[in-house]
């Protein structure tokens, strides 16, 4: 694939116009892109790539139903050559910094009130990025809104959301940062993460990427809450958790993010090893909790290689090796088995 082709590819995925397995493409190389080195990657805009694609993934997902159980019988790890040569060509293109791949425009539409209030709006379809006065980056989404005292002082950093927006705020445990939206108030110290309440619905949600983030309804809300002292009826969300905030029910649901995305590399390479130990790498590699009989698999060995999979598919791997499945209970994976086969192989 050539330069263009390679620009031209990516561009269609932010517009929305990939065929299924163009996206495929693209969203295994945005797997890799957090284990990308070099000093030339991170001085490129790779931020806004990469959140202007995790938040179109999180976006797609999150119109999906909710799983309840997952069947444990997916297709073998892709190891095609070809889609190994985009990555590493995608990759270098980036590292050697073209300039030629037009990142979210910055464009949008500012107004300022009498009352002190700056709103910023977005009427395009791409994402648009800004900075407030102290340093948080904002990426937001197409239809949305954002409004903030124009001096964006006092003891708390407070802004209004309509829609959705993924959130880099500059860390100041003095000043905490506190989301509004009609539904729920989030408040962070400094971290990243997603908000989505848009005005004609009545739920909302809040995805971490990373750090600590504290969540309550928006009715009733402490607003001296904090991640470190949460309000009692509040929730605290780690990367890879999210919340969504159901009006009908009037209750907070804390679980996993669709694509969890590697927090902490481990080695995913094992020979005759216990399950215990695979189970335990991928609870440090992505930061979740895995609840599994222990005694059932205190004895269970697996020969497994994971790739850069999606986390669910290597659960899915592995589950299919051991005849088990595992299903999602709030922000926690459940493996069920009843025990070892009497052949175990990768």
């Amino acid at each position: 694939m050539t330069e263009p082709e390679f620009h031209k590819l990516l561009q269609r995925y932010l517009n929305g116009r990939c065929t299924p397995e163009e996206q495929a493409v693209v969203e295994r190389w945005y797997d890799r892109l957090e284990q990308a080195e070099g000093p030339l990657l991170r001085s490129y805009d790779k931020e806004e790539v990469e959140q202007a694609i995790w938040a179109r993934l999180m976006s797609r997902r999150a119109a999906e139903p909710e799983p309840r159980v997952v069947a444990m019988w997916p297709a073998a790890p892709y190891r095609w050559a070809a889609v190994l040569a985009l990555l590493a060509f995608g990759i270098g293109w980036l590292v050697l910094g073209t300039g030629r791949f037009r990142a979210p425009s910055r464009q949008n539409t500012v107004a300022t009130t009498d009352g002190g209030w700056t709103r910023r709006s977005n009427p395009t379809q791409q994402v648009q990025t800004f900075r407030l006065p102290d340093s948080s980056r904002i990426s937001l989404h197409p239809g949305s809104s954002l409004r903030y005292t124009t001096a964006f002082a006092g003891p708390r950093r407070e802004v209004h959301l309509d829609g959705e927006a993924y959130f880099q705020v500059s860390k100041n445990p003095q000043r905490p940062f506190l989301v509004f939206t009609k539904q729920v108030v989030t408040t962070v110290l400094g971290t990243s993460f997603r908000v989505k309440a848009y005005a004609g619905s009545k739920d909302a949600s809040v995805a971490v990427r990373e750090g600590k983030v504290a969540v309550q309804a928006r009715e009733g809300a402490q607003l001296d809450a904090s991640p470190t002292h949460p309000a009692t009826t509040g929730v605290v969300l780690l990367p890879n958790q999210q919340v969504v905030y159901s009006a009908a029910r009037q209750r907070l649901k804390k679980e996993l993010v669709d694509r969890p995305v590697m927090l902490a590399p481990q080695a995913l390479e094992f020979e005759d090893r216990p399950v215990v130990e695979v189970l335990t790498a991928l609870e440090k590699a992505y930061g979740v909790d895995i609840v599994y009989d222990k005694a059932k698999l205190a004895k269970c060995t697996v020969s497994i290689t994971f790739y850069d999979e999606p986390l669910f598919e290597k659960l899915g791997l592995l589950c299919k090796s051991l005849g088990a499945y595992y299903s999602l209970a709030d922000a926690s994976i459940l493996i069920h088995s009843t025990g070892c086969q009497s052949q175990i192989g990768e």
